[in-house]
């Protein structure tokens, strides 16, 4: 049998580590599974572990008021020392590029435990874009003993930076496992009760979901971001545009003093897990600088207009799912313009073939691990 011990901390890593834990812990003869969660999203994380029941075995409780990098990563550090110690795993298992992810790997590292690595091999290029998450998965990825890439671009970047060939294997990402997982279980309640949450919108409109918190477009590019939206909701009176807000306040000010009175844009709280996947099954095509909703919204066939200079999930871009649009008020408003318009063009990004993955990536780890 072997243990595995799971560290995360933020609701993407949750996302996407529920559907591999729950893998894990329906094979009791082959694992024995503990989840440590370090606790910086804590409100957001706890939905998505109880939304996939989910219940930690260590709860780090790091969050506080005005964290910064340098605090984050010391207290999570110091504190999952001694779940290690208790834990004796045989691998950590961490995923992506958060603070987490990166922390984790370097205590395995500290502690000379094999750490696996999912949605390794990501890179934009730029170790400042996304920042701090460009370096987070470099370093994580030069600790890694298993590196489960999302796709053979990834794997690629991998073998780029010198890792072995035979600790890479090409599986897909779990978020797709995941979005798969919380449709089916989403699926089992009448439509109304989500409907019901969404009662502000006509649903006879086409649907625009925003998502938007990247910290490097914070200022100037955040502001054409928002300009753009607003111009877009106005030029078309047949579309409703949705707009979950970060709490950061360098989100919150710009959104709310450039959107809050635009009739047809709804600034709401961040949307728990499943309604929002449950909303992006029901939208029309999504405005977004976050990283999994590149890789979910196509398997919706939903196309994505990505509000970033740079991706490193370029394997959607380069099949037709998304499209890189920057921060640049005319060429944001061109595209979606242009999707709203042109079926032609709509059709296109809405068919193409999602390559993130098929549903079976956390299979695929399972038997790596075990073999």
């Amino acid at each position: 049998m072997k243990k595995v011990l799971f560290v995360f901390g933020t609701r993407p890593e949750a996302v996407k580590m529920a559907p591999m834990i729950k893998e894990l812990q329906s094979r009791p003869n082959d694992f024995e599974v503990k989840v440590c969660v370090t606790g910086q999203h804590r409100e957001m994380l706890d939905q998505v572990l109880d939304f996939f029941s989910i219940t930690p075995d260590y709860d780090l409780k790091v969050m506080k008021p005005n964290q910064t990098l340098f605090s984050v990563s010391a207290d999570i550090l110091t504190a999952i020392e001694p779940v290690i110690n208790e834990a004796k795993p045989d691998v950590i298992l961490v995923q992506g590029d958060t603070t987490s992810a990166f922390i984790g790997a370097l205590a395995g590292y500290y502690k000379q435990i094999d750490v696996g690595h999912l949605e390794a091999g990501l890179r934009s290029g730029d170790i400042y874009s996304p920042f701090p998450e460009e370096m987070n998965r470099i370093l994580a990825g030069h600790i890694a003993r298993y590196h489960f890439a999302p796709t053979k671009r990834a794997k690629d970047a991998l073998l780029a930076e010198g890792v072995d060939l035979n600790k890479i294997k090409v599986v897909g990402n779990t978020v797709i496992d995941a979005l798969l997982l919380g449709l089916n279980i989403i699926n089992q309640k009448p439509d109304k009760n989500y409907k019901d949450k969404f009662d502000y919108l006509d649903f006879n409109k086409r649907i625009i979901l925003v998502t938007g918190h990247r910290r490097e477009s914070f200022g100037g590019g955040f502001e054409d971001m928002c300009m753009a939206i607003k111009e877009i909701a106005q030029r078309n009176n047949d579309i409703e545009v949705v707009y979950p807000v970060h709490l950061n306040p360098n989100v919150q000010e710009p959104v709310h003093r450039i959107l809050k009175d635009v009739k047809n844009i709804h600034l709401v709280s961040p949307l728990d897990y499943p309604d929002l996947i449950w909303l992006m099954n029901k939208s029309y095509l999504v405005l977004t600088d976050s990283g999994g909703i590149q890789e979910e919204a196509p398997t919706l066939g939903k196309p994505v207009l990505v509000m970033r200079d740079v991706t490193e999930r370029q394997e959607g871009v380069d099949v037709g799912t998304a499209r890189l649009v920057g921060t640049d008020k005319k060429v944001i408003i061109k595209e979606t313009q242009n999707l709203l318009d042109n079926r032609l063009a709509y059709e296109a990004m809405a068919n193409a073939s999602n390559p993130y993955g098929d549903g079976t990536t956390s299979k695929q780890i399972a038997e790596i691990l075990i073999s």
